[in-house]
């Protein structure tokens, strides 16, 4: 039997046709509306599988024209994160046979089509593809910065987070690294080329060149919803970061930063001597953005695309502190009155220092003397 899926995600569109195939089944896949008719005419599916937020032609269009202009009944299985009653009343209405809300699991989409097809035993159900793997309802880009990282990146936890959160990419960018960082990212993007992707710097250029240049190179691909960044160490759980998709997803913030706060029933460890140089620090950070931001250097953001191009194209005047320059940026592009109903800060329930990034007494003096670079800088652009 034959399918047809279209969706303009290819995050989405190749994870769906990899397990339908897995199925048993004959697939063919389309990037658009426009596409998927052609190819509907041409394959003669017993199936489609069609999203309904697509530049262009919409899936409700692509069912209009399957129904009305050529009067076909071919069954149709929307995929789509529209939860908008009228929409799906319309898509029935139309004549669609189901209607997937994401995010959904990929075992679920599969129960739909063997219903709907009355295939009494699914083909190669005896997959060794068993694990429990998630469409989520947005695509999101993920930027790791990489530098030296070579014995402390955790391949194993990348790899089961890119398979089974379906939608989400992560692009680790190699930051110029000395020892075997570039060789172990190659390695543990074996298998996972679709959801891990790697961008090699020549020369480092610091965190916040590393991160720039990360979210630049992802902006252009236009099937990421949200982009953000995540260190390399793990020191914020995923658990966290999908939960600051989440918060962005069901809000109007523009951008969803952690924070690494004590708090009843959270899960932060920390140096006490660390712990005492960073609240000096913030409490200085929250002195120059005129805003009060408990912890701005926290590895773990999420942001809108639209962000991307005000808060990104301009190099970043510090190699460590462009989380500061973030908010500043925002803050002159939206002002004062506004930017703080944009931000949200999301404190973390797990966080864990991780050993190897230890900030020393000269470091701290470095820290200083830069957040009053960028006072003078930002005051005078």
């Amino acid at each position: 039997m034959k399918i047809l899926a279209i969706d303009d995600q290819q995050l989405i569109l190749l994870s769906v046709e990899k397990k339908i195939t897995e199925l048993g089944f004959e697939v063919q896949i389309a990037d658009s509306g426009a596409k998927g008719i052609e190819l509907y005419n041409s394959f003669q599916p017993n199936l489609v599988i069609v999203d309904i937020n697509m530049p262009g032609m919409s899936g409700l269009e692509v069912v209009k024209h399957i129904r009305i202009e050529q009067n076909q009944d071919t069954p149709i299985l929307v995929l789509s994160g529209n939860t908008n009653e009228s929409i799906i009343v319309d898509g029935f209405d139309l004549g669609i046979n189901d209607y997937m809300k994401k995010p959904v699991s990929l075992n679920e989409m599969a129960a739909r089509i063997h219903r709907i097809l009355g295939v009494c035993t699914l083909p190669n159900t005896t997959s060794p593809t068993t694990k429990q793997q998630v469409i989520q309802k947005y695509c999101v880009g993920v930027v790791i910065p990489c530098y030296n990282e070579e014995e402390r990146l955790s391949s194993a936890v990348f790899q089961e987070f890119a398979s089974k959160n379906l939608g989400y990419h992560l692009c680790f960018v190699n930051d110029g690294s000395t020892d075997k960082t570039l060789e172990v990212l190659q390695e543990l993007r074996k298998g996972n080329e679709d959801t891990i992707s790697i961008y090699d710097c020549e020369k480092n250029g610091g965190k916040a060149e590393a991160v720039r240049q990360g979210l630049l190179h992802l902006a252009k691909d236009t099937q990421f919803d949200y982009l953000g960044y995540l260190d390399a160490d793990l020191s914020t759980d995923f658990r966290d970061f999908d939960d600051l998709v989440n918060t962005l997803e069901n809000s109007d913030f523009k951008i969803v930063s952690g924070s690494r706060i004590n708090r009843m029933g959270a899960d932060i460890t920390k140096e006490s001597a660390r712990k005492i140089i960073s609240k000096t620090i913030n409490l200085i950070i929250q002195t120059i953005l005129g805003m009060p931001f408990k912890d701005t250097q926290c590895g773990a953001k999420i942001m809108k695309r639209e962000m991307i191009a005000p808060m990104f194209d301009k190099r970043f005047i510090t190699r460590w502190l462009f989380d500061v320059e973030i908010f500043m940026r925002m803050k002159k592009f939206y002002g004062k009155a506004t930017v703080q109903s944009l931000i949200c800060e999301q404190p973390l329930k797990r966080w864990i220092h991780a050993d190897g990034s230890k900030l020393s007494m000269k470091d701290s003096i470095k820290i200083v003397g830069q957040l009053g670079q960028i006072a003078w800088h930002y005051k005078a652009a």
